[in-house]
């Protein structure tokens, strides 16, 4: 977001002496060459053996400032400077750390003028912050972050005849969408993080998104600016009647600009615009008499002159119709040299894609997540739109005739589209693991040339990484020559970083050879700011300078990036740190059996504090329930990267157990979080270790402990349950075990399935095909009717379901608080009885998801033994061991609504298109809803945790229950049955209850 202050300039041009970039010293070595770095106490000692190991701890710099605090305090500022908040905030989507004194989260534009005060006051640097999405470091700072996402995030008005929106800095992209959807309108620019971005953001780097061809850059698209100077002074940017720039506040500034700006007008003819995605540096092409206009020479600043506090932004009109043509090539550099020639059929957007970021898709997500794309190890996504639905699709059998590629293949289904438009969106994420194998890291994402340099820019960039022993997976807006890469720079290495700065001086040489640009809508940042030079002359460099006093002499705004950067290679934060090694739970052998490795595959992109809903997933609950920072997958991550970080690990520090303590444990981040995070894993390894040998809170051994006492119970059911409704004794039960009182206790079976089974099931043995049955701990305690009716089910399709001889666990409520010793001998004694059916052949069904996603999942990572393997391989829920089933036929469930509740884990490990596609064969209508019901097991048992585990379900559980009174609730999950029955009292029932109430045609089973 745009950040920085402003400052009523003294007369004149400014101070020669100031003018001068720091950059431009001859004293001062050239920072695109290598050279010795500032030392940065909070990374690694470069005079140790190996700087890839961090240092002992020692005090950090930005240690919280008492008088910082009481001043701020003074003013009524929300202001957070305890560790938990400064590990979240120390780092965004890039490469950077630097811990901030604090964060202050304002409520107006006067809590901005209070912090700039404060500021000013203490000579304290500031640093705006919208999302937090940054991917080169232009969002962190060594002083007070202001984090405008929390609460001045929303649309002030929308004007729908003059097509234009006032909104506060910190209004999610997708949120001004949904406002401007109403009036059939939108705001062009849609960065592929649009789910959680900020316009403020936008405006800050300027960004632009992959629909750029149709819409423009930011810029293009902001009216009118509100801002805030570093002297406290207001300044307003917009349009008059007749379209021309105005400025309103401080024109004494406008003056020093114009003054400046004299001095230097062959520099902004001839180096600035020379094509569309040229951002790099200040945008001072609009400072020129003939055009001047300070709206648009703000847009791109990155923080560094002025503390946006609204905008006015112009919307559009969405086209009636879009159609995707993916183009299919050889290799990205021929995709490359495709792309100009695409563009000549006016395509809203034109994207580029390697195969290798494709193949990730594949891998993580499956084969199946990936549409059909035509022939090739590159791709061009091509959209086309209009709103002559004829004449788009002409132009795209024009396009895909045209002979640009000879393997194409025209997609005009949205529903078919959007997966394919989701890889691009997640390719951030995706590419954070390189084709080495390697973690892969932002700091050269972000480059583009002109267009019709293209392919050979990507030949010449490859030869380069060769070069330089690098690997990627490039993508990108390939219609305007930006290319987006992470690269697997060798941070393990004892050289990493000279090796890192050496990589991308030769990188600016390479894009400067071609007229290019560091950076094409992410901002320059701290990774390239440095580098400027090699891009323009010391003129302009001059220039930027001059800007930057008017603006901001004192340097309070985002110092270190675009004027006196830092050099590239400062703060880079490391992933090798030191081995987490003694008690330890998970393997996490993708990460070289390392916590610290795991938890520094997030990236920052952020995925986790949008509503993802809307695309079918779930990630992160916590966060829209309560909309901070610490309950996102992202600020957990950060807070557990800050742990490790030092010789010491503190696994009971009370900022670790704070931000993990919302988390649901939903497993969603496994699936949706685009670089693989496994939340849940970490949290259980953490309490694992913090509590292993110590006491422990009451909840892990009631609720961890459960299917022991359900065993318990279920000697005497009819007792426990009397015992529970005895007046004041549920209540009081329920405290002993740390529940929530308001939770209802749940009804004992009268008859397990287990005792069921050996009085009556067995004895009704058919002869058919051996199915073995994974009746876990909740459906044999709790729910034995889905059971009874899974054995019926299978029995009519032509199988003979087969139960263990002893009840077996798989451990789940162990693993969910951190009793992985015990989880892992349990889960040793599970698999190794399961393994002998799959050694016979038998296939393992599982009816709770939960417990079927261990056997499928985490068994592996908790054992890591051929056992768990072999069981993994052969565990099935229902709807996929039915679907494998040639001769099988649903029951009609035509005309049956149905409002499908799947379980979170059910959604990340197995997924759940089997489920899916099973229930349209059948007929039945079906509403499958996104999002976790909110009582995720244990978690919305817990004292503490109700009002979360409601505000969850309230996002999307509750308001569709309540829409479709009389629909089929349809939830296999025993928490998710529990949780709609606590809070709506409604029956909810199993696949196999569904399906066992219609009639179904039993065929010769086919194994």
């Amino acid at each position: 977001m745009l950040d920085g202050n402003s400052r009523t300039p003294a007369s004149g041009p400014p101070d020669p002496a100031r003018q001068d970039l720091a950059q431009q010293d001859p004293a001062r070595p050239d920072p695109a060459q290598p050279g010795p770095a500032r030392p940065d106490p909070a990374r690694p000692d470069p005079a140790r053996p190996d700087p890839a190991l961090p240092a002992p701890a020692r005090p950090d710099p930005a240690r919280p400032d008492p008088a910082l605090a009481a001043a701020l305090h003074r003013h009524g500022l929300e202001f957070r400077d305890d560790p938990g908040t400064r590990a979240m905030y120390a780092t965004d989507a890039s490469l950077y750390r630097i811990p901030p004194l604090g964060v202050v989260r304002p409520r107006s534009a006067d809590d901005v003028l209070a912090t700039l005060a404060v500021c000013r006051e203490l000579g304290v640097p500031l640093t705006s912050r919208g999302a937090g999405t940054s991917v080169a470091g232009n969002a962190i700072g060594r002083g007070v972050v202001l984090d405008f996402s929390r609460h001045m995030n929303r649309v002030l008005s929308i004007d729908p005849q003059a097509r234009t929106a006032v909104v506060e800095p910190g209004t999610v992209q997708a949120a001004l969408q949904a406002r401007a959807a109403a009036h059939g309108l939108r705001f062009g620019p849609d960065p592929s993080t649009h789910t959680r971005c900020t316009i403020g953001g936008m405006i800050g780097n300027n960004a632009c998104g992959a629909r750029s061809l149709g819409y423009g850059r930011t810029s293009d698209n902001v009216a009118g600016l509100e801002l805030v100077t570093a002297s406290g002074a207001r300044i307003g940017t917009g349009y008059d009647q007749a379209g021309r720039p105005t400025v309103t506040g401080d024109t004494g500034l406008v003056t020093g600009l114009q003054d400046l700006m004299a001095g230097f007008l062959a520099v902004g003819r001839t180096e600035f615009d020379r094509f569309g995605r040229q951002v790099s540096g200040y945008a001072v092409q609009h400072l020129l008499p003939e055009r001047f206009d300070l709206g648009q020479a703000l847009v791109g600043s990155e923080g560094t002159l002025g503390v946006l506090t609204a905008a006015t932004v112009r919307l559009v009109r969405d086209p009636a119709h879009r159609v995707m043509v993916a183009l299919g090539f050889d290799d990205i550099v021929a995709a490359g040299e495709a792309a100009p020639r695409v563009v000549q059929y006016r395509p809203t957007a034109c994207e580029g894609l390697d195969s290798r970021l494709v193949d990730v898709v594949r891998t993580r997500r499956g084969a199946d997540r990936v549409p059909e794309l035509p022939d090739g190890r590159a791709w061009l996504f091509v959209e086309l739109a209009g709103d002559d639905r004829d004449e788009v699709m002409d132009r795209a059998a024009t396009l895909a005739g045209s002979g640009v590629s000879a393997r194409t293949r025209i997609v005009d289904d949205p529903a078919v589209a959007a997966p394919l438009w989701r890889i691009r969106e997640d390719g951030a994420g995706l590419a954070g693991i390189a084709p080495s194998g390697k973690r892969a890291w932002a700091g050269w994402e972000d480059a583009a040339v002109p267009p019709d340099s293209l392919g050979a820019y990507l030949a010449e960039f490859d030869e380069l990484l060769a070069t330089h022993e690098l690997t990627s997976a490039p993508f990108g807006h390939f219609g305007e020559g930006c290319i987006h890469v992470r690269l697997d720079f060798p941070f393990d290495r004892a050289d990493g970083t000279t090796a890192f700065r050496e990589f991308l001086a030769a990188a600016a040489k390479l894009v400067a050879k071609f007229g290019g640009t560091l950076s094409g809508e992410h901002g320059d940042g701290r990774a390239r700011s440095a580098l400027l030079p090699t891009m323009y002359s010391p003129e302009a460099l001059r220039l930027f300078g001059g800007v930057k006093a008017i603006f901001d002499p004192d340097g309070l705004l985002n110092p270190g990036v675009l004027v006196d950067p830092d050099p590239v290679e400062e703060s880079v934060r490391f992933t090798a740190e030191l081995p987490l090694v003694g008690s330890r739970g998970f393997r996490f052998e993708h990460d070289g059996g390392d916590l610290g490795n795991a938890v520094h595959r997030c990236t920052g992109v952020g995925k986790c504090r949008a509503d993802n809903s809307g695309h079918g997933g779930l990630m992160c609950p916590s966060y829209l329930a309560t909309r901070e920072e610490k309950d996102s997958t992202r600020g957990r991550a950060r807070v557990l990267q800050e742990m490790i970080r030092g010789e010491r690990t503190d696994w009971r520090a009370p900022e670790v157990h704070e931000a993990l303590d919302l988390c649901l444990s939903c497993k969603g981040c496994t699936s949706d979080c685009p670089t693989g995070i496994d939340m849940p894993a970490y949290k259980a390894e953490v309490l694992h270790r913090a509590y292993k040998g110590r006491i422990r809170p009451r909840a892990h051994y009631s609720l961890g402990w459960l299917p022991r006492w359900a065993r318990l119970a279920g000697l005497a059911p009819r007792l426990a349950n009397r015992a529970a409704t005895l007046p004041g004794i549920g209540r009081l039960m329920l405290r002993a075990a740390g529940v929530d009182t308001r939770r209802s206790v749940p009804t004992f079976a009268t008859t397990p399935f287990h005792r069921w089974w050996r009085r009556t099931g067995a004895a009704a043995a058919t002869g058919g095909t051996p199915v073995l049955l994974f009746t876990d701990s909740f459906t044999d305690g709790f729910s034995p009717a889905a059971a009874q009716a899974t054995v019926e089910l299978l029995r009519r399709a032509g199988f003979e379901p087969r139960v263990p001889q002893q009840q077996l666990c798989c451990g789940l409520t162990w693993i969910s608080t951190g009793q992985l010793d015990a989880a892992r001998r349990i889960l040793g004694r599970t698999t190794a009885e399961l393994a002998a059916a799959t050694a016979a052949g038998i296939p393992i069904v599982g009816l709770e998801p939960s417990c079927t996603a261990v056997l499928r999942s985490d068994a592996v990572e908790l054992l890591g033994t051929d056992d768990a393997r072999a069981v993994a391989g052969n565990t099935f829920t229902l709807a996929e061991f039915l679907a494998r089933q040639d001769g099988w036929t649903p029951p009609d469930l035509s005309g049956v609504t149905v409002v499908a509740q799947p379980h979170c884990h059910h959604h990340a490990v197995m997924g759940w298109s089997a489920d899916r596609e099973l229930l349209a064969r059948a007929g039945a209508s079906v509403r499958a809803l996104a999002g976790c019901c909110g009582l995720a097991g244990n978690f919305g048992v817990e004292a503490g945790h109700y009002e979360v585990s409601v505000a969850v379900a309230e996002q999307n559980l509750l308001p569709a229950l309540d829409a479709d009174p009389d629909a089929v609730v349809l939830a296999d999950g025993f928490s998710c049955r529990t949780q709609i029955s606590d809070l709506r009292g409604r029956p909810a029932v199993h696949l196999a209850e569904l399906l066992l109430d219609r009639r179904v045609t039993a065929p010769t089973a086919t194994g």
